[in-house]
């Protein structure tokens, strides 16, 4: 017996970054904080720390945590969020190099070492 597949809804496929489709301003700023914050959580959930300890090791108040890892990047700037990292004993490392496509602005991407 077949079941009759449901037809999707007229749509368009997006770009990697749900900011730029939202057509936020700065849209590759908040998709590379929203990276750093995603390896922030993980770090705090593999130490099993409350967010109290990791605020404290990250010398943040509770609440302004509680609202950075609900997605409030207003925040923090990304400069703040690396110094988070290192304090979870993170090595944070930025590479250079040209746009392989001329002519084009540059773009910013995060990769993660941690699997």
């Amino acid at each position: 017996m077949m079941t009759a597949r449901k037809k999707l809804p007229a749509h368009e496929k997006g770009s990697s970054n749900i900011f730029a489709d939202l057509g936020l301003p700065n849209a590759e700023e908040h998709q590379l904080k929203a990276a750093l914050v995603v390896q922030l959580k993980r770090l705090i959930a593999e130490r099993e720390l409350t967010q109290t300890a990791a605020a404290k090791l990250i010398k943040m108040k509770q609440p302004d945590l509680s609202k950075l890892l609900r997605g409030d990047f207003r925040l923090v700037s990304v400069e703040k969020l690396m110094r988070m990292l290192t304090a979870f004993a993170q090595d944070v490392e930025i590479t250079l190099k040209p746009h392989r496509k001329r002519g084009e602005a540059g773009r910013i991407t995060f990769i993660s070492a941690a699997t």
